[in-house]
């Protein structure tokens, strides 16, 4: 069944279950691009704090931090979910959420389907289909979603490739 208020992507990385969601999770700042900040400096990482509560958030090359938003469920090594607090305009509002939930299935002999949904994407309103044009493209979890996939294969030159290829949607879609 397809929501119209949720984005979903999918990806099978060679990789057991465990080592899925470690290299999602705890390695999160070695494959979330770093074209994909809202900050107005350059970020210098992205951090997921690994625990219910926890934060996720860029810190800038200044030191400065901004927020995405909070850990909603942690059930390693199986599904977390996330609120994300960015407005249509990618601001942070601690008083807006909408939902990511990634779930690690074993598909046995070394494999993991690793589903990414972010939903109700109603509560955009009026710049709903905006936000779906955007976060769901290429340049947004489209190729975010590969690119994980990619570091957890260790393929090193396809991330190169596949970073450069982020960063070029991305400025597509901000020139627009």
């Amino acid at each position: 069944m397809t929501d119209k208020y949720i984005i979903r992507k999918e990806v099978i990385v060679n990789a057991s279950q465990e080592k899925a969601f470690c290299v999602f999770t705890e390695g999160f700042d070695s494959w979330w691009p770093k074209t994909h900040h809202i900050a107005k400096v350059e970020m210098k990482e992205s951090v997921m704090e690994t625990k219910l509560g926890g934060r996720w958030y860029e810190r800038g090359i200044d030191g400065s931090e901004c927020e995405w938003g909070k850990v909603i469920a942690w059930e390693p090594p199986k599904r977390f979910a996330l609120t994300w607090q960015l407005t249509a305009d990618y601001q942070y509002d601690p008083n807006f959420q909408t939902e990511v939930e990634v779930t690690f299935d074993s598909m046995g002999e070394g494999k993991t389907r690793v589903t990414l949904e972010h939903k109700n994407l109603d509560r955009y309103g009026k710049d709903m289909e905006k936000v779906k044009s955007s976060v769901g493209s290429e340049g947004g979890w489209g190729g975010i979603m590969r690119l994980y996939a990619a570091t957890a294969n260790n393929e090193v030159a396809e991330i190169e490739k596949m970073s450069k290829d982020i960063a070029e949607r991305m400025a597509e879609r901000v020139a627009e």
